[in-house]
């Protein structure tokens, strides 16, 4: 599980082959030992749950980042190496 950016205690990660769980493209984030599973596409909670002030964090980097991620999450998909993605700042 390859980190790809940290920002406000915020740890993003992508799986690699983890296409088939939730199938579409998804980021996952951990905050003070909680998870949650955000999708790429429109920024929503498919899993799992942080605080809600840093939900909104995340989505809002997700919609700056878009092409970003897709680029990785298809890297990850296929088992290549990810590119960090600039944090949220």
């Amino acid at each position: 599980m390859p980190t790809i950016s940290m920002f406000y205690g915020i740890i993003i990660s992508l799986y690699f082959y983890d296409n088939e769980r939730h199938n579409l493209p998804h980021i996952h984030a951990k905050y003070q030992g909680q998870t949650a599973s955000f999708s790429i596409l429109d920024g929503s909670v498919l899993s799992g749950e942080i605080p809600i002030s840093k939900v909104r964090l995340v989505q809002a980097w997700i919609e700056i980042r878009r092409e970003d991620l897709l680029a990785d999450w298809e890297l990850a998909i296929n088992g290549q190496s990810l590119f960090p993605i600039d944090p949220l700042r």
